[in-house]
């Protein structure tokens, strides 16, 4: 059994198509997770009447990436053997892709595999902004970089096993660089599925406001998952700078709540 899981805040105009692409795929459920929006993201959904779509609603914005893993409890609940991760902005054309990065996912037997969004890495890494540099030194860190180089269970589509689910705490997925160190920590099975360049993922431009704090919040979320899997007490400082982001609004609470009910 495949789940898929889409977060989405706000995304009217988008989820729509998001929905209608996974509808499409040889998939068993789709989990909305919509969270906190203003919009009529909710309706839209609704409206669609899809009937594999499981939607679960919260009035309360839950901040960045808790919703991923209470998706994953819900997949795990209905006993999927597969987590497909898609964000609620992605409106590219890339079922193919994601076709792909399934079947890699069963004939490798992944635990955890990735898209590549880089397959040209930009020049200069070391002048390009710290969100590269981060993933790269997380991932030589944990000796991936050769077989991962820059890629992310933080950035595009990504699936985890039925295994990965119920090895690792649920609330880590909520920081998806730590889920990566913790699945390496835990030798489970990590590889790239699928290839797809960032460009054709379809997300949405944001402001510059926000992306200053997506990549303060990436970097921090690697420099914790550097200190999680050299057994060093959990951390997000590097050079007398706390890397914080949207990190204080994730909504851990809710999340252990919910975690312990569903």
């Amino acid at each position: 059994m495949i789940s898929a899981i889409v977060p989405a805040k706000n995304e009217a105009g988008r989820i729509v198509t998001v929905l209608r692409n996974l509808a499409l795929l040889p998939i068993d459920h789709i989990i909305l997770i919509v969270n906190g929006c203003r919009d009529t993201t909710l309706y839209e959904s609704i409206n669609l009447k899809i009937p594999k779509l499981q939607l679960l609603y919260f009035h309360e914005c839950l901040g960045i990436d808790i919703p991923r893993a209470i998706g994953a409890k819900i997949a795990l609940t209905l006993g999927s053997d597969i987590a497909l991760f898609v964000d609620g902005d992605m409106v590219g054309t890339f079922n193919d892709k994601l076709k792909e990065l399934i079947a890699t996912t069963v004939a490798q037997k992944l635990d955890m595999a990735l898209t590549n969004c880089y397959p040209i890495p930009p020049r200069h890494i070391d002048k390009c902004n710290l969100t590269f540099q981060w993933r790269l030194k997380l991932n030589k860190e944990l000796a991936l970089e050769k077989k991962i180089n820059l890629a992310s269970p933080a950035h595009g589509p990504h699936a985890l096993s039925k295994k990965l689910l119920q090895t690792l705490p649920l609330n880590e997925l909520a920081i998806p660089p730590v889920s990566l160190a913790l699945a390496k920590k835990h030798k489970l099975k990590i590889d790239i599925g699928t290839t797809i360049p960032h460009y054709l993922l379809g997300s949405c431009v944001k402001n510059s406001v926000h992306s200053a704090k997506i990549i303060d919040t990436i970097v921090g979320d690697c420099i914790e998952a550097i200190s999680i899997y050299k057994n060093e007490p959990r951390t997000r400082k590097w050079q007398e700078k706390n890397y914080i982001g949207y990190h204080n609004e994730r909504r851990f609470d809710i999340l252990d709540e919910l975690l312990t009910e569903l």
